[in-house]
């Protein structure tokens, strides 16, 4: 346990900031297997749109890596794209 009072505040930033990060990345997935889900119906590009916003602003936040934001939508739109070839 730390006792030096600045290492004691940035354990507690360093928790509130795992807790959000964790929240965004989960809703990455969510969002990501909400646009597959969605290939051939009506709202298959919203659900693209909010997916792809998503990425991009996790990325933009420091979250994820902006080449892992880069990787994340085009291995997103190379499964799309083979789903709707498939459909």
């Amino acid at each position: 346990m730390a006792n030096i009072k600045s290492q004691i505040k940035r354990n507690k930033q360093n928790v509130v900031d795992r807790e959000r990060n964790k929240a965004i990345k989960s809703e990455l997935r969510t969002r990501t297997k909400n646009a597959v889900a969605a290939v051939g119906t009506e709202n298959e590009e919203v659900a693209l749109r909010a997916a792809i916003k998503r990425i991009d602003k996790a990325a933009a936040k420091g979250v994820i890596h902006k080449n892992q934001a880069a990787n994340k939508k085009s291995g997103l739109m190379h499964r799309i794209a083979s789903l709707r070839t498939e459909a």
